[in-house]
């Protein structure tokens, strides 16, 4: 009886009909580009609103690497696109997370200017082709938090 409850039970396994998708890493499923709608606020004030594109690449099969793009106006109030490496992901059922309390990084301005940057409090969210990204930044000298939220569907 064992032995045929086994042999049932690896038999229903190995003719599951899952996904190719469901086989892939978690990190190639949601790598890519994303078109979408980011809101930059300071103070409770919006600063920014504006159509974008944020890329995600594979680092391993569970994390990815977030390339949050240049925002702002030309010259010294540009701020350059900014990595976010390393975040952790999760997946239960279609929703993968990724999620990090901290990321500390520099990047060279417009200027040449080396300028360190602290990302805190990311939240990644992707639901079949769509991302929900939220997060807090605070760049070089500049006195106050800048909270972003982006919403967007895959290319």
């Amino acid at each position: 009886m064992m032995v045929a409850a086994v042999a049932i039970v690896v038999g229903f396994s190995s003719c599951s009909s899952d996904d190719d998708e469901d086989e892939m890493a978690v990190a190639e499923q949601v790598a890519g580009s994303y078109t979408g709608q980011e809101i930059i606020s300071v103070m409770g004030e919006v600063s920014s609103d504006v159509v974008t594109n944020y890329e995600f690449t594979k680092a391993t099969d569970t994390t990815i690497d977030m390339l949050i793009p240049a925002s702002g106006e030309s010259g010294m109030m540009m701020i350059p696109a900014l990595p976010v490496k390393g975040l952790t992901l999760t997946k239960n059922g279609n929703t993968i997370t990724g999620r990090a309390v901290s990321y500390a990084g520099t990047v060279t301005n417009a200027s040449g200017a080396e300028k360190a940057y602290t990302i805190t409090n990311v939240a990644v969210v992707f639901h079949d082709k769509n991302v929900a990204v939220t997060f807090s930044l605070k760049y070089g000298s500049m006195p106050m938090l800048m909270e972003t939220t982006f919403t967007g569907i895959k290319k």
